[in-house]
């Protein structure tokens, strides 16, 4: 009995964990489903995806949206979106529905589809921005006129089954639920109206059930020790090591090698660890009142450009940052009382895009921070990040005992003095390596 109420505790929590992400508790994607207008066999409706989730969005080739009908629906036609697939229509004459499968795939619109196809917050290609980065890019609709359906709220039964797709696997979606009826205001602000019918469904992000691998890692340096603490030997597994790519080697200049593949597939230059995206936190400075830190993110993937990139980071002395310089920076609060975590991310048109691998396949900034007197030190790795997080994905940290450890016998003043320019020197030996 009492094996039997571990393993009960145990799959209840693993189960909550999954899903659940400390430095984002409430971050998801919530899919809102409004009937408009009845139609003589179904009804009209405005589906919106929005993305509250706080540093993580979804980049090219965008979501995919399924679900199963309840009943024998199909959609008559769809402004803003499509099918993947239109399915057996063969019974219907004469008007053909846009799609007659059981369970319909939904892709967002490429940009710059003709305007009879456009619908408010569609045509992104199905990129998500996140909320944190930019929550008027991370919403997304589409308009589907739904036949062979219920045409009252008693009749209608709520699709089923609902799959995120994101451009990977990784989100859960729970089931559909009916939601007091959501208010619009009309073009002139005057009136209230309300859709006919609402439900939403709610989907979640799991690393753990995207893949069993990290996707990126951390490396650490200091101005105060020579040691460079590495990314942990295959961090982020190794299963790619026979077909990973020297930076020298001549398959680089083949005509297409960084178009991506439809499996996605990376193309990974070779290291030791493995990973398409470090991230290099380096303690750069350690002035009277303040201290500086300098971060780089390399790619390491041929194949693949990182767009609207975000990284998440935690560590107590953010709350208490001065300055960042190249980045965007915002700070994250996902408790309301304790400011420990930010979220930087690229200037719009300057490095908002992480190139492939190669000479620009890296961004940089700095960061200063005001010390905190009474918690301030150099001292057990106190200067190197908690948790570090790259586009919503955590990144392997490298184990506390290898962190670069401050000399006994420093002085302060001559750590002061020569650590920017050992700082300078080590930093771009580390990017360009």
């Amino acid at each position: 009995m009492r094996v039997f109420i571990s393993a009960f505790f145990f799959i209840a929590i693993f189960s909550y964990a999954v899903a659940y992400d400390p430095l984002d508790p409430n971050g998801n994607i919530t899919i809102k489903w409004d009937v408009m207008s009845w139609t003589a066999d179904g009804y009209v409706a405005v589906v919106t995806m929005n993305n509250f989730q706080m540093y993580r969005h979804i980049m090219t080739p965008g979501w995919t949206l399924g679900w199963t009908w309840a009943k024998k629906d199909v959609i008559w036609s769809i402004v803003g979106a499509q099918t993947t697939e239109q399915g057996d229509c063969s019974k219907f004459k004469g008007n053909v529905p846009h799609c007659c499968k059981k369970d319909p795939t939904v892709v967002d619109l490429l940009p710059g589809v003709p305007y009879n196809q456009q619908f408010s917050n569609c045509c992104k290609g199905g990129v998500l921005s996140s909320w944190g980065q930019d929550p008027a890019a991370s919403v997304s609709a589409f308009q589907v006129s739904v036949g062979l359906a219920g045409t009252s709220n008693k009749t209608v039964k709520l699709p089923r089954n609902f799959t995120l797709l994101g451009p990977g696997p990784g989100y859960t979606c729970g089931g559909a639920k009916i939601v007091p009826p959501t208010t619009f205001l009309t073009p002139d602000h005057r009136r209230k109206t309300q859709a006919l019918m609402t439900w939403n469904v709610t989907c979640t992000y799991s690393q753990i059930l995207a893949r069993k691998n990290p996707s990126c890692c951390v490396s650490l340096s200091s101005f105060y020790n020579d040691t460079i603490t590495s990314c942990p030997h295959c961090a982020c597994g190794c299963q790619d090591k026979r077909n990973c790519v020297k930076p020298n080697s001549k398959i680089l200049k083949s005509v297409g090698i960084n178009t991506p593949k439809k499996s996605n597939a990376p193309l990974l230059q070779c290291t030791h660890h493995m990973c398409p995206i470090r991230v290099h936190w380096h303690v750069k400075v350690n002035y009277k009142d303040y201290w500086r830190v300098k971060v780089a993110i390399t790619n390491f993937n041929y194949r693949l450009n990182y767009t609207l990139w975000t990284l998440a980071i935690q560590h107590p002395n953010l709350d208490n940052v001065t300055q960042v310089f190249s980045f965007d920076y915002k700070p994250l609060v996902p408790y309301g009382n304790i400011n420990d975590t930010g979220m930087f991310y690229g200037l719009k048109f300057y490095n908002d895009l992480l190139m492939e691998a190669g000479p620009s396949g890296n961004v940089q900034s700095e960061i200063l921070l005001q010390k905190d007197k009474n918690t301030f030190t150099l001292k057990n790795g106190w200067g190197f990040p908690r948790k570090v997080y790259f586009n919503g994905e955590e990144c392997l940290m490298p184990p506390p005992d290898a962190y670069p450890y401050l000399p006994n016998s420093a002085h302060k003043n001559l750590l002061i003095s020569f650590s920017k320019l050992i700082s300078s020197l080590l930093f771009l030996f580390i990017v360009l390596q």
